[in-house]
């Protein structure tokens, strides 16, 4: 299977359960693979038959900005859910990452892998 990978897309938004974490937004990375079978795009070198990987980061960003997940399974569930709008993906690998999360940590995250079946 063929994958499209979205490296550290940085992002700021309210994650978390403390009172602290609810009034200030934080920031997350979120890493994004994204599997399919593109052999299509690849041998046309058409727009018309790609993954417009751009769109989905808009949508991704916008969504994540205007969040306020408790949890961040939930946060990745819901990028997860993004990507899979495109029918040509078949599978998405999403990695969230909290940098301030735990202390003497550089970093807490959550990954889930998620297909159509799911």
């Amino acid at each position: 299977m063929d994958r499209i990978i979205i490296s550290d897309l940085r992002v700021r938004c309210i994650v978390g359960i403390n009172d602290e974490e609810r009034r200030e937004k934080q920031d997350v990375t979120i890493n994004i693979s994204i599997y399919g079978d593109f052999t299509k795009p690849g041998r046309s070198d058409r727009f018309e038959d790609a993954v417009d990987y751009r769109a989905i980061k808009k949508r991704v960003l916008s969504m994540v900005e205007s969040s306020k997940y408790f949890l961040l399974e939930a946060l990745a569930e819901t990028v997860a859910d993004i990507c899979l709008e495109d029918r040509r993906i078949e599978k998405v690998e999403v990695r969230v990452d909290k940098p301030a999360a735990l202390r003497f940590a550089r970093s807490v995250g959550v990954e889930i892998l998620r297909d159509r079946k799911s």
